[in-house]
């Protein structure tokens, strides 16, 4: 390709995040950031995808790509924030005129210009071509009839220009990144999925530390027809791949195991033994995956099976690491974090709870594991996670070409999968 197409392709800028942080590692964390990139765009018309400089540049072939690129970025995590970007030839009177190309269409009364030059051979200083470019953007305004004036701290709009190595950026409109790492760069975990607010958060706030979740959620039955949670479970994980590209969704049947518990354990505990025998199945499950932590949406005092004393009773049941990345989140940041994720919708809508079944009237708030293994003596411990693992369906998902294709098969089976 010539630079003449080169200077005429619509390209989008993207700006790393704590990427700066990694040391020698860097390399790596910013190839599987451009990895996911590709994978996001892979089917809209993208020419290539630059490193220049400390950011990546994606360059579009038609103008027709870029209100959905920019859309697919939006969940692409380790970007700190991204900008539609006009190439101009690096020199100052090409950025001028990409410069008022660019903040001519915008309405504001006034502007800054924002110079970073990492190619130090352009021969002018930053603060040069802000004073130029800024000059050049009034005169343009005035001569418009437009009154703006330049307003260097906090100004409606600001003109961003980056000198890199190949073609100078310019650009108005930054958009915030999700932050965080990219997808797929801190290991496996398996989540335990509700179908509430509180665990699709959690799972979310995971993703975007670059860990790759599945996810298992367990069900009752007995619900009215349409209110049954794995629906909720399956669009909930449908719409968390848009982060991670793959899961899967584990679907365990859980009232034959809760039915044990109420039939040999004491009533107040029961919540508690539903957790932990969960916990197990989950652990299973996980190990199946290669995954090497659990993450649960426990936030701290919110009920009774989640003060601190029962948490810890709770999660002595599992001999994986159990993360509970919303413990110090309260209820409305939670609910702010499901909006912003596209989960609020999904979890509001009514379903079935295993847990409230056969709720006890008055829940256990400070119980220690020791009194728990006490209350499930009469339990066949390891045949109730047989009889729940055999009972799983798993569900997997993967976002391509801008939507989740499905599929759907029993989990396999492995001799001895309680102890595995």
């Amino acid at each position: 390709m010539d630079d003449a197409q080169t200077m005429s392709q619509p390209a989008i800028v993207v700006h790393y995040h704590e990427l700066w942080l990694k040391g020698r590692n860097k390399r790596f964390f910013v190839s599987k950031l451009a990895a996911n990139l590709r994978a996001a765009l892979e089917d809209l018309s993208i020419e290539k995808i630059e490193r220049r400089n400390d950011r990546l540049i994606v360059r579009l072939r038609h103008e027709n790509s870029l209100k959905a690129a920019l859309q697919r970025i939006e969940k692409v995590s380790g970007i700190a924030y991204y900008a539609q970007a006009l190439p101009a030839e690096p020199n100052l009177e090409s950025i001028c005129r990409a410069a008022w190309e660019e903040i001519e269409p915008l309405s504001f009364q006034n502007f800054a210009v924002r110079a970073k030059r990492s190619d130090k051979f352009f021969p002018y200083r930053s603060s040069e071509i802000e004073r130029v470019v800024g000059k050049h953007l009034l005169d343009s305004l005035q001569a418009a009839g437009r009154p703006a004036r330049v307003k260097l701290n906090d100004p409606d709009v600001t003109c961003r220009i980056e000198i890199t190595s190949g073609p100078a950026l310019v650009y108005a409109r930054k958009i915030a990144g999700p932050g965080g790492l990219p997808a797929n760069t801190a290991g496996k975990m398996l989540c335990l999925l509700s179908g509430g607010f509180d665990s699709a958060v959690a799972a979310y706030h995971m993703i975007k530390r670059g860990a790759h979740l599945s996810f298992a959620h367990f069900y009752g039955t007995g619900a009215r027809p349409g209110e049954s949670s794995v629906h909720v479970a399956r669009r909930i994980v449908r719409q968390l791949a848009l982060w991670q590209f793959t899961a899967k969704l584990y679907r365990v049947p859980f009232e034959p195991v809760q039915r044990e518990i109420v039939r040999y354990a004491p009533e107040n505990c029961r919540v508690l033994l539903y957790r932990r025998m969960m916990l197990r199945i989950a652990e299973v499950l996980a190990r199946r995956d290669g995954a090497l932590a659990l993450v649960t949406g426990d936030s701290l005092a919110q009920v009774a099976s989640q003060t601190l004393q029962n948490l810890v009773a709770v999660e002595a049941a599992s001999k994986m690491p159990v993360f509970r990345p919303l413990v110090g989140t309260d209820k409305i940041e939670i609910m702010e974090t499901a909006r912003k994720i596209g989960t609020y919708d999904i979890s509001a809508e009514p379903f079935h709870d295993c847990c409230p079944i056969f709720l006890p009237r008055s829940p256990a708030l400070y119980s220690n594991a020791a009194e728990l293994e006490s209350a499930e003596a009469g339990l066949d411990v390891d045949n109730l996670i047989r009889l729940a693992v055999a009972g799983a369906t798993l569900e997997k998902f993967r976002y391509h070409g801008g939507a989740v294709e499905t599929s759907e098969k029993p989990p396999k089976q492995t001799r001895n999968a309680a102890l595995a």
